[in-house]
């Protein structure tokens, strides 16, 4: 069941995209760079936005180009409507006592605001706003409000908010009626996708308040993962929230068209920052809606050991919270997911019996 919903703001419960477009267009001309078309705009357009500024205007300071952006959205950011069903389905949260929350990018004077203007005052337990990168905040919020994990719904319409659950280890639903494209919010794999607010609210009400059985997907999900030794031997290991916190190794899924090997080189560099050789394969496993990962899910789990090499120095993503280089025994003491545990034992096993053959 479904007992809290973290809210994003713009496109989500409020329209602001033509008036944030018009503004980034008039920080463009200020620039002198290419003004974007509306759908150029919701194509190249991301969160942290910070991110389409350097692709852009690269040479321009930020601080100028936020005087540029609030110069001219400030003038219009009254006129900023409630998209449809918005209040409709906060009354629904309401009468269902659902807790719910803000977390936004949106300036704490606009939302301000625009919530008066909306009439969307009062319903939010708690806002948290200006948050340029919301999976910087995800966990702090669900810890500090003992927002239990598995019932609670980061509701927003853009990749970046689908990420954020992902990374808080919660449900998403993606809306249709903001700034990302149905293919782009595909791409992120949120729990649901729906058309809007009123669409969700009918999700809901027909399945007792939580997600339905159907939003699984079909087909189990071939990923790779890796023991990775240092020169000292020892293991990395990093910890994460989408494993309820407990600690595992680095992975991902394989994308169409790359090898295993290709596709576990590749997921160790972008979660860890490492390059790796020798890889090895060792056991397979799977995974079917594991209690320990943070939604219903079938992988299928390719295990290795691999080696570092060059830089043993870990610069993790947003994926992970945590890390440590330990020698193989004392990983074994660290609250272990389940399938880290297995292929570390495996490999514990294989080493005694290569040593007394």
């Amino acid at each position: 069941m479904i007992r809290n919903i973290i809210f994003d703001w713009s496109g989500t419960l409020v329209d602001d995209l033509p008036g944030v477009w018009k503004a980034t267009n008039h920080v463009l001309e200020q620039a002198g760079a290419p003004t974007l078309s509306l759908d150029e705009f919701r194509a190249e357009f991301e969160l942290p936005f910070t991110n389409f500024y350097d692709r852009h205007v690269p040479d321009v300071p930020l601080d100028q180009l936020e005087e540029w952006f609030h110069g001219y959205f400030s003038q219009v950011s009254g006129e900023v409507l409630a998209l449809p069903h918005a209040v409709e389905f906060l009354e629904f949260c309401k009468s269902k006592k659902i807790r719910c929350f803000i977390l936004s990018t949106v300036n704490s004077d606009y939302f301000a605001t625009q919530a008066a203007n909306t009439k969307m005052e009062g319903y939010f337990e708690e806002t948290f706003l200006g948050i340029w990168d919301k999976r910087k905040k995800i966990n702090e919020i669900l810890d500090d409000n003992n927002l239990t994990r598995g019932e609670t719904l980061y509701v927003g319409d853009m990749q970046h908010d689908v990420d954020t659950a992902h990374h808080g280890g919660v449900h998403s639903a993606a809306l249709l009626t903001g700034y990302n494209t149905l293919e782009q919010l595909g791409e992120s794999n949120p729990s649901i996708i729906t058309t809007n607010l009123a669409a969700l609210q009918k999700v809901l009400l027909e399945n007792d308040v939580a997600l339905p059985d159907s939003t699984k997907p079909h087909r189990p999900i071939p990923t790779v993962g890796a023991l990775i030794y240092n020169p000292l031997g020892q293991v990395l290991m990093i910890r994460t929230e989408k494993w309820s916190g407990k600690w595992g190794i680095p992975g991902g899924k394989i994308e169409y068209g790359e090898s295993s090997t290709s596709a576990l080189q590749r997921e160790i560099t972008e979660e860890t920052g490492l390059t790796v050789s020798r890889i090895e394969f060792v056991l397979s496993q799977d995974s079917i809606e594991s209690d320990e990962f943070h939604r219903p899910e079938h992988f299928v789990l390719l295990n290795y050991i691999c080696r570092t090499v060059g830089e043993t120095d870990v610069t993790l993503n947003e994926e992970a919270q945590e890390f440590r280089w330990v020698n193989e025994e004392d990983a074994l003491q660290l609250d272990l997911n389940l399938p880290t545990q297995v292929l570390l034992e495996a490999v514990l096993s294989r080493e005694h019996a290569t040593a007394n053959a």
